[in-house]
């Protein structure tokens, strides 16, 4: 596995302004090194512990995305760091982020995960949920959070034209919200199997992680 040609091939393929989130969980440091050398510089973690240590390691300039579902009481150990968390599923969630973001003096910039995927195994909130969490009053009062964009996971299948009707929804739904909400600018959707489709949908964000750094380790 090239790494570095990977990450080359990649960023040539994707369009102006849409952005490569590597997924490093369970990689080694010497393949996100590999892959830094390479000239990325965003990386996706889904355990807080392990992109905790690699954030201690690994170049400052990195920028580490939480992509993965959050405990609350794990946000204190990625406040200090962490760039942007994708899966912001609850109003709750982020209170606790605006709260250790504010112990550790900084904003920290987050996604509202929407569920488009009919798996019950995939989280998420309505469209509805995201537009009461937008529009709250508790949420206006957070100077330590900021919700830009939204993130979807398509229903892991096959069948091309229901993962590019779930991309579409999400696509709308973030249309829809931007209108009332313009701070909006970033739409997380698009994983190895399924990114093309995604682009051909509008995302602005794609999260690879196999097809750049091999099969994952899950021992």
């Amino acid at each position: 596995m090239d790494i570095s040609e990977n990450i080359k091939q990649y960023k040539d393929e994707l369009s102006e302004g849409v952005k490569l989130v590597a997924i490093s969980k369970t990689k080694p440091n010497e393949d996100i090194l590999e892959a830094y050398r390479a000239g990325q510089r965003i990386f996706g973690e889904n355990k807080i512990q392990e992109m905790t240590d690699k954030w201690e390691e690994l170049p400052q300039d990195i920028e580490w995305h939480m992509v993965g579902h959050v405990q609350r009481n794990k946000v204190k150990y990625m406040a200090p760091f962490v760039s942007l968390i994708h899966a912001v599923d609850s109003l709750k969630l982020l209170k606790e982020i605006n709260k250790r973001a504010k112990q550790n003096d900084r904003v920290i910039n987050c996604l509202l995960q929407v569920k488009i995927a009919e798996e019950d195994s995939k989280f998420g909130i309505s469209d509805e949920e995201a537009r009461e969490i937008l529009a709250s009053e508790a949420y206006a009062k957070m100077e330590n959070v900021k919700i830009i964009g939204l993130m979807g996971m398509a229903t892991f299948t096959d069948d091309e034209d229901q993962v590019k009707s779930e991309f579409r929804y999400l696509k709308s739904v973030f249309e829809e919200l931007k209108m009332d909400f313009p701070e909006l600018e970033e739409l997380s959707m698009g994983m190895s199997g399924d990114y093309k489709i995604a682009l051909e949908c509008g995302t602005t964000m794609v999260r690879i992680g196999s097809s750049i750094f091999g099969a994952r380790n899950y021992n």
